[in-house]
């Protein structure tokens, strides 16, 4: 995850530099944990391929109540709740209740339509972090995305009875072809809303997402939206708004942040190049780690093609930090050691190999991913020369 405001509130002088870990450190994760796998939705980009139905073996309330305990033992304070649709699971808050009592930083991650009036109250007294609510485009789009008609209202009643409740809100939107030009409107309801953080996923392709991979949202358009978010930050921070703008699932975004602060703001640019070669890149299987509705760890929520164990049998600790896996050692290199245009690029101690599980969906899980938005020209790739054909 790139943390566009904060280094960009760093540079202005309103805050510190975002605190980072050295790359590929063993470090305690930030944990999303996938409390159920069933949804009331059937969105066409949902990693976990989630259903309204019951599915089997998920943790109950006693072995939920004892991975948040071994979660704890293993240092991590991040713990972001999840599904599914997580306010299905009727333990919800009982879950929420103990982690928060625990000192972690608990956020609840929702589609939003089963938030209303009748539950508001309790999810306020839940006293979450933030609860981050997905729109992924307008009515229509959203609608269509989500296939549920009205979910799209039901979603932004969400936001605001949140926010008149007092609840610090995200708003999530996964960048597709069939969204990008609707992002300046997305952007305009976080102001109508009041809502404090800006999350904008690129699509991943794991689970529907892999399937719904023609949709992705082209390079240009990638860009584009990018060029759109970095400006509405530095606006807000100007301007002395409380917004956090972040993107996801691509870290080559941060090239692109350093590119467009060396345009705007080129006193800044040696500062900023320090600050994201000290962050690293992307993080999974290091300071990202899922568990599923399971049990089953992961190196991030893309990876459920792959467990490091289950924290049925083995405690967190020992999984994540005490005895990795081979793939978790790979992932925590630093740079990666990944191949084709991953492996020539002049940023790759900045992105570090950018998103493995889209590589992996393209045949090659230590590839060039082919979701990177930056030209040849931008990552030091030398020129393909061709020799002239000489017609006789």
């Amino acid at each position: 995850m790139l943390r566009i405001s904060q280094y960009l509130r760093a540079l202005a002088g309103q805050a510190p530099a975002p605190r980072t870990s050295p790359p590929g450190s063993n470090r305690p994760p930030v944990v999303i944990w996938n409390l159920l796998r069933r949804c009331n939705l059937t969105c066409k980009h949902c990693y976990a391929t989630s259903a309204d139905s019951v599915f089997r073996d998920e943790l109950d309330t006693p072995a939920a109540l004892s991975v948040i305990d071994d979660l704890r033992a293993a240092g991590v304070k991040v713990l972001i709740l999840s599904g599914g649709e997580p306010l299905l699971r009727d333990d919800l808050f009982v879950l929420s209740a103990y982690a928060r009592a625990k000192g972690f930083f608990v956020a609840l991650s929702t589609n939003g339509t089963l938030i209303d009036e009748h539950n508001i109250t309790q999810i306020r007294a839940a006293n979450f972090d933030y609860v981050g609510i997905s729109i992924d485009g307008l009515e229509a789009t959203h609608d269509a995305f989500r296939q549920l008609k009205g979910s799209f209202a039901s979603s932004m009643r969400a936001i605001r009875l949140c926010r008149e409740q007092g609840i610090r809100v995200g708003l999530r939107t996964t960048l597709t072809q069939e969204n990008h030009a609707q992002l300046p409107q997305l952007l305009a309801l976080m102001r109508e809303y009041d809502v404090q953080k800006f999350y904008l996923s690129h699509l991943n392709y794991s689970g529907r997402g892999k399937r719904s991979r023609q949709l992705d949202a082209r390079q240009q358009m990638s860009r584009e939206a990018m060029t759109q978010i970095f400006e509405r930050a530095w606006e807000d921070i100007v301007q002395g708004r409380d917004s956090d703008f972040v993107s996801g699932n691509n870290d080559a975004d941060a090239v692109l942040l350093l590119q467009w602060v060396g345009l705007h703001l080129p006193e800044h640019y040696p500062r900023l190049e320090h600050m994201l070669r000290a962050w690293g890149g992307n993080a999974s299987g290091s300071g990202i780690a899922n568990i599923d509705n399971t049990g089953e760890v992961h190196p991030d929520t893309y990876w459920w093609q792959h467990s490091v164990g289950n924290v049925r049998h083995t405690p967190f600790r020992t999984l994540w930090l005490d005895r990795p896996d081979t793939l978790l050692q790979q992932l925590r290199a630093h740079p990666r050691a990944v191949g084709g245009r991953c492996g020539q690029c002049r940023w790759l101690d900045i992105c570090n190999g950018n998103t493995r599980t889209r590589a992996w969906a393209g045949g090659d899980l230590w590839g060039q991913d082919p979701g990177c938005h930056l030209s040849d020209e931008e990552i030091g790739v030398p020129p393909i020369t061709t020799i002239p054909c000489v017609m006789h």
